[in-house]
């Protein structure tokens, strides 16, 4: 048992370094690409077959041998729900499996999510352990932990000045905020309730990566094996926690349900259960809680059936983007490198990685602007925070190559969409001020401005060759509420693997070049966010330069 849990808080504890250091490490994304049904979904639906996915692979081979081991002790999920188990939930007396929900249930989910996959649509995502996983530590405790952090530094400042340590006195804490977040929290919450009803209910009875392994470890080489000394007290099946012993005969197990816990041989007063390989110790056991081949199969069409019914919605980009009467969402910006929409639904896991690994904060998970099939999937907000075009975190973390791994050389062309002004909101053109961040601000010298009769300063305009899209000028708007300037996603591009963003972006007539050194450059950290009250000691809340409040 304490061999077990100090796997299992290592295992944790490495996920959650890597999902911190998401932005500097090469394998932050290595735990999602361990989730056999996750990546094994992702790959039906995308079509695509890579090296990344070996890892899962390595998982399910390994349930032949070991059992469902990844579940009960790597699985950030797994551990988790444990901890959540050990605090929220009281022991129960019951014994074995004695809910009337039906330990056939995952395998039904299995089913519906691989039906939907068929159709290149991914479904998975509700359920996967590594997926959930990553959404609730990278988008909800990792920003409430840096806020803690932040708070307390800000608390320590009176005493850092006043004992002149510096370190202390400088020290900013970005706390990164998520949309969606309090949907992630109320939906663990009930994950967690759970444990009113049973120890690990999530693993039992709705993880479809517990039911691919549960059907590779039916007879695994390494299982639970029980002597002549049983005296059949029961004990061990009012302790395990997945039901896995049958009430009536404590001596046979389900060993697909088994996550190798041994917890049974811990609490065996007469010390008859032991793990190993020696089958003459052990009775013959029963089959095990496995899918009925009719409901499977009407799991898989129902899976298959929803997501024909998804694709016949009218916001969803179809595979042949020249169809006339596509609608494309107005605002919608997808990370650079992003395949285009049907690829990157199809391969997009929802896991959040990309989103965590962002240092500005940008990548959002959005509800419904791509329609049903989007939810969750990540999207620039340049208004948040605009894209630095030097980066290049979001497509080395993701692990299913939705969004694509470039280097910074590709990421320069990589164009995200394209800026427009809204002459009735400018400073400029409406109100007739003087006002000039959005050409400050903007890296490639896409923002032109030029003297009109009738306007007594100079008004802007947006080089649409030069612009990438990258979300600086909106960012940086003083306008509040919307601003004068914003990005859509015209004329972005979305390349497949193996094609070139320099050499699409110059067929294209696309002129991106940074001129960060040009002068008068000021750069985006100049201008804080509209509306944003800047309240640390020391500093002013003066408006940006090229901004003339009195016109």
């Amino acid at each position: 048992m304490r061999f077990r849990r100090t796997a299992q808080l290592i295992s944790l504890a490495i996920f959650l370094l890597a999902l911190a250091l998401s932005r500097s490490i090469a394998v932050s994304d290595l735990f999602i690409r361990m989730d056999p049904a996750l990546i094994g979904t992702a790959a039906l639906a995308g079509r695509k077959l890579a090296w990344t996915f070996l890892p899962a692979a390595v998982v399910l081979l390994s349930a032949i041998v070991f059992g469902r081991i990844f579940c009960g002790y790597i699985c950030p999920m797994g551990t988790t729900i444990d901890a959540a188990d050990y605090c929220f939930s009281r022991p129960s007396k019951k014994r074995g499996n004695t809910s009337r929900i039906s330990l056939r249930l995952k395998y039904c989910i299995l089913a519906f999510t691989a039906g939907s996959a068929l159709f290149g649509v991914t479904f998975v995502f509700w359920a996967a352990p590594l997926a959930l996983i990553t959404r609730f530590y990278g988008l909800v405790i990792y920003p409430v932990v840096l806020l803690i952090l932040k708070t307390a530094v800000s608390a320590l400042y009176p005493m850092a000045n006043f004992l002149d340590i510096q370190p202390l006195m400088f020290a900013e804490i970005p706390a990164p905020r998520y949309a969606t977040q309090m949907f992630v929290l109320l939906f663990f919450a009930a994950v967690f309730a759970a444990a009113k009803h049973s120890p690990r209910f999530w693993c039992r009875y709705i993880c479809p990566s517990g039911a691919l392994l549960a059907l590779a470890s039916k007879k695994p080489a390494v299982r639970r094996l029980v002597s002549p000394e049983c005296d059949l007290c029961g004990l061990c099946v009012s302790r395990c926690p997945m039901g896995a012993i049958y009430p009536e005969s404590p001596e046979k197990t389900r060993h697909s349900e088994c996550i190798v816990c041994r917890t049974c041989a811990q609490v065996c007063p007469q010390k008859a259960i032991e793990f190993g390989t020696n089958p003459g110790q052990s009775v013959k056991n029963p089959e095990g809680v496995y899918p009925q081949r009719r409901k499977f199969l009407i799991s898989g069409l129902a899976g298959a059936g929803t997501a024909a019914v998804t694709l016949t919605g009218l916001n969803v980009v179809v595979k042949n983007e020249a169809e006339k009467g596509v609608v494309r969402p107005a605002r919608l910006i997808r990370p650079p490198g992003a395949l285009p929409e049907p690829d990157f639904l199809a391969l997009c896991v929802r896991c959040g990685q990309c989103m965590a690994a962002c240092p500005t904060n940008t990548l959002q998970p959005v509800w419904f602007e791509a329609g049903m099939l989007g939810i969750f999937s990540p999207a620039v907000i340049p208004r948040r925070k605009y894209c630095d075009p030097h980066c290049t975190a979001c497509g080395d973390a993701c692990p299913t190559g939705a969004v694509r791994q470039i280097n910074t050389g590709e990421r320069i062309w990589a164009k995200i969409g394209t800026a427009i002004i809204y002459r009735q909101q400018c400073l400029a053109w409406e109100y007739k001020k003087s006002c000039m961040v959005c050409d400050e601000v903007c890296p490639y010298n896409a923002v032109e401005f030029e003297n009109r009769p009738g306007y007594p300063y100079p008004v802007p305009h947006v080089t649409e060759d030069k612009c990438s899209g990258c979300g600086h000028c909106e960012h940086a708007c003083p306008v509040y509420n919307r601003a004068a300037i914003v990005v859509t996603p015209m004329n972005s591009m979305r390349l497949r693997p193996g094609q070139s963003f320099e050499y699409e972006a110059e067929i294209r007539g696309f002129n991106l070049s940074l001129e960060e050194d040009r002068p008068g450059y000021t750069g985006p950290e100049a201008y804080p966010t509209p509306g944003a009250q800047d309240e640390a000691p020391g500093k002013s809340n003066e408006l940006p330069p090229g901004f003339d409040q009195g016109g």
